[in-house]
Parts: C-alpha cells; sequence; structure tokens
C-alpha cells in the first residue's frame, strides 16, 4: 500500500470515529481530545486491563465501583488485596487482579504514583504485557504504538486479505497495522480500529455498506469477508473433576476459605473443595454431607465438574479447613463465578429452616 493509500485511509477512519466513537466511562471523547483533554493513564491502564478476555457490557459497571472506590492509582495502591479481589469476583482471570495491585504498587513505589510516558517505560511494570504497554502509551501520551486486539486483527485480515489462520497470522497483521498507524493522533486511531472491528467489522454479518475502509477492503473484494480471519482448529478441552463442600451453620454462618495467592483463581474467597484432579484435600470437617448435584464451569483451557456436597452445622463445629464467616461479612457477589454457582445451588437446599 502506497504511503497516499495510507493517509487516506488514516483519514476516512478519524473522520468515522470523530462521528461515531462509542461512550465509554474511560474514554476521552474525540472532541474533548482535539479541546485538549488529555486521558488518565490510570484509567486507561485500569480498563485495558478489564477488558482482556472480557466484553465491554461486562467491563462497564465494574469500571465505575473500581474508580468511585478507588479514583487514583495511590487509592488503589492502598487497598486491601481480599477488597480488591472482591471487587474483581466475577470478572475471570483472577491473575489480572494480582497483577492489578502489583502493578498499582510499582507506580506508586517506583514513580511517584505516576505511569511512564512511554510504552518502553510501562513494559517495566508488572503485569504489562505488549499490548497493555501499547495501548496505554497510544491512548493516554499519543505515542505511536500499534495497538491489535481481536477486533484489529479481524479487521486487518479482511482488509488486507490474509487468508493465512490465527495465531500464526498474529505477526504479519500486527505488521499490516503498523503501517496504517499515524503519527497525528494515533491514540484515537487505535480507539478507531477497535470501535470498528467492535461495530462495523464485526465477526458475522459485517456491515460493509457503512465502513469507511469499504472501497479499499480486499477481502469484501473477493467476497470473503465473513470467512476472515480464518482460525487454526483447537484442541478439545480436557475435563477435570473434583467435589465442592458448602456448609451452613446454625447461626447463617457460611463454611469458606481463602485460596492461595498462586495459581488459579489464587487469593480469591471460596469453598472448601478436593483438588480439581480428584485427589486429596478430604471433607474439611465431620458432617452429613449430603451430595446434591454438581457444578460445571468452564476455564481457558480446560472444563470443571465438581460434585456438589452440601450440610449444616452446630455452632461447636469446628473445621480443619476455612472458617465460618458470619451472615453479615458473607457477600457472594464477592465469590469467583464457579463457586458462585455452587453457592446458588446450595443457599436454597441450607436456607434456615
Amino acid at each position: 500500500m502506497r504511503d497516499a493509500d495510507a493517509s487516506d485511509l488514516q483519514a476516512r477512519l478519524l473522520d468515522w470515529y470523530d462521528r461515531h466513537a462509542r461512550a465509554m466511562p474511560w474514554r476521552v471523547p474525540p472532541e474533548d481530545r482535539k479541546a485538549g483533554v488529555k486521558p488518565d493513564p490510570y484509567r486507561v491502564w485500569l480498563s485495558e486491563v478489564m477488558l482482556q478476555q472480557t466484553t465491554v457490557a461486562a467491563v462497564r459497571d465494574y469500571f465505575r465501583r473500581f474508580t468511585d472506590r478507588w479514583p487514583t492509582v495511590a487509592d488503589l495502591a492502598a487497598a486491601e488485596d481480599a477488597a480488591v479481589m472482591g471487587e474483581w469476583a466475577g470478572l475471570g482471570y483472577y491473575a489480572r487482579a494480582r497483577n492489578l495491585l502489583a502493578c498499582a504498587r510499582a507506580v506508586v513505589r517506583d514513580h511517584g504514583g505516576v505511569f511512564p510516558a512511554t510504552r518502553e517505560g510501562l513494559l517495566t511494570l508488572p503485569g504489562i504485557g505488549p499490548y497493555t504497554a501499547s495501548a496505554i502509551a497510544a491512548i493516554a501520551h499519543d505515542e505511536a504504538a500499534v495497538v491489535v486486539d481481536g477486533n484489529v486483527e479481524r479487521v486487518m485480515a479482511r482488509l488486507w486479505l490474509v487468508e493465512d489462520p490465527l495465531p500464526a497470522a498474529k505477526a504479519e497483521l500486527t505488521r499490516l497495522a503498523a503501517l496504517l498507524t499515524p503519527s497525528e493522533r494515533p491514540g484515537d486511531h487505535a480507539q478507531a480500529v477497535m470501535d470498528l472491528g467492535a461495530t462495523v467489522c464485526t465477526p458475522r454479518n459485517p456491515a460493509c455498506g457503512i465502513c469507511p475502509w469499504m472501497a479499499a477492503c480486499r477481502a469484501r473484494v473477493a467476497g470473503v469477508q465473513a470467512q476472515l480471519p480464518r482460525k487454526a482448529e483447537k484442541a478439545a478441552k480436557p475435563v477435570r473433576q473434583g467435589v465442592l463442600w458448602i456448609a451452613r451453620r446454625e447461626d447463617g454462618a457460611w463454611l469458606v476459605e481463602r485460596r492461595a495467592a498462586r495459581g488459579l483463581l489464587g487469593g480469591m474467597l471460596g469453598f472448601p473443595g478436593s483438588d480439581w484432579d480428584g485427589a486429596g484435600g478430604g471433607a474439611p470437617l465431620e458432617l452429613d454431607w449430603q451430595e446434591v448435584g454438581e457444578v460445571r464451569h468452564t476455564f481457558t483451557h480446560f472444563h470443571l465438574i465438581l460434585r456438589l456436597q452440601v450440610a449444616r452445622a452446630g455452632l461447636g463445629d469446628r473445621p480443619m479447613r476455612g472458617e465460618f464467616l458470619p451472615l453479615g461479612s458473607f457477600r457472594p457477589a464477592d465469590l469467583p463465578t464457579v463457586f458462585r454457582k455452587g453457592y446458588d445451588l446450595a443457599a436454597g437446599i441450607l436456607a434456615p429452616s
């Protein structure tokens, strides 16, 4: 593609973005950006971490709650781990929440509470990888960094007619996105390509008739836009199994335990359970356990099936694992989704008599 062609595509896209940019609580609208309003790197960073593997619709309320409770990176750095993990519950990929705290504390400790202003500087922070560093550098600091998420990959694959399947095509799609990244308004350009992929160049039934890049799109000319990007066939996910024990004391308290800091769901509040290979970790105390069903949940790399056992406990019962959390201190909303599914099933069975 010639430089003149690239400039034309950049101009068409930014003109479209100026008229159709999505309103988001973490975004500075293009008209405000032109008026000199600068994005807050803290809010850009927080939104990008939340949006990894999650939809915009799912993130909006979490983002508002986080920024209401911790409006600055210093506020977040000073927060208790359990409070942050509780607010994160339901977003999934809980290692992100642990990295969130580590990064906030590094920004305060090592950078005086100010995020580095370059992609290279951002990459030195814990939990910030190449994509997030590029997004913050471009959106918050107008660095001409190349920002490539799933939406951008789809747009580039169609625009340039890249038929090699993902993930092998990632490097080529990044190279092509770089050819279109402008030196002027690179942050708005990055957000514009993502908006284009989310609202027009969608996975199914792309709205080519209203796309600012319609005339240049090679996949549209070939009639294969809905088939791109191609994806390599995924291997079947393995199935892991275990047992989940949920007990409620006669005063309404629930038996819970804090998971180890490392590993899947690390640091999160949950219910006692066996290992997820079906071995080890016997019942947390001797009660009249009854099996009442299964909890099924899918993680990124495996399916999980937990046999759910429930029981009622007395005031004198002392668990070997975990603790009874008084009713006023127990918030089901703080539970990761897999445990919330168990709670939803057990709550009716263990309701006060």
